[in-house]
C-alpha cells in the first residue's frame, strides 16, 4: 500500500470526503422523499403537504450527527420549496428543518439510546410546529390560519418516528462498523 500522505492526514482527508458524500446523499434523499413521496392536502386554507422527507432527515441526524442532519434536512427540504413553486417558504424551511436536524443530532449524538432518540424526535416536532407556525404567521399575516397546519406537521414527524426509531440504534451501530 502506497501512502501519499501521513496517516493522520490520510484519515482526515478520508473522513472529510466521507462526510461530504454522506451529507450529499442524505440531502438528495430528503429532497426526493419530500418531492416524490407526498400527499397534498386540499382541505387547509394554506394548502399543506404531508411528505416522508423527515425519514432521511432523522436517520441522517441520529446516525451521522448534527452537521449532516442540519445540512441534509434544511437544504434538501428548502430545495424542494424552491423547485416546487413554494420559494417563499424556502428560507423558513432552511431554518426550521435545519434546526430540527441540529437538535436531533445534538440530543442523540454518540449516545445510541432509544430514549434519547425519542426525546430528540419530540424536540424536532416542537421545532417543526413552532417554526412553521411562525413562517405561516409571517407569510399570511394571520395567527389563526397557521393552526391548520399543525396536524399535518404532527403526522409527518410521527410517521417518520414510527419508521426511524425502531431501526435507529441498529443503523447507528452498522454505520459505526462501516465508517469507524
Amino acid at each position: 500500500m502506497v501512502e501519499l500522505a501521513t496517516k493522520s492526514d490520510k484519515k482526515l482527508s478520508l473522513n472529510h470526503v466521507q462526510s461530504i458524500t454522506v451529507t450529499a446523499i442524505f440531502t438528495a434523499m430528503v429532497y426526493v422523499f419530500t418531492a416524490f413521496v407526498n400527499i397534498k392536502l386540499p382541505v387547509m386554507a394554506n394548502g399543506g403537504l404531508i411528505h416522508l422527507g423527515n425519514i432521511p432527515l432523522l436517520i441522517a441526524a441520529i446516525v451521522f450527527g448534527w452537521r449532516v442532519g442540519m445540512i441534509a434536512g434544511g437544504v434538501g427540504m428548502a430545495l424542494f420549496d424552491v423547485t416546487s413553486g413554494w420559494a417563499a417558504w424556502a428560507p423558513f424551511t432552511l431554518m426550521t428543518v435545519g434546526l430540527m436536524g441540529l437538535a436531533v443530532g445534538k440530543i442523540s449524538s454518540g449516545r445510541n439510546s432509544y430514549k434519547r432518540n425519542v426525546m430528540a424526535v419530540i424536540v424536532a416536532l416542537v421545532i417543526k410546529i413552532t417554526g412553521y407556525y411562525i413562517a405561516e404567521s409571517v407569510l399570511y399575516g394571520n395567527f389563526i390560519v397557521p393552526l391548520g397546519s399543525i396536524p399535518g406537521n404532527v403526522i409527518q414527524v410521527t410517521i417518520a418516528a414510527v419508521i426511524v426509531l425502531p431501526a435507529a440504534v441498529t443503523l447507528s451501530k452498522s454505520a459505526q462498523r462501516i465508517f469507524g
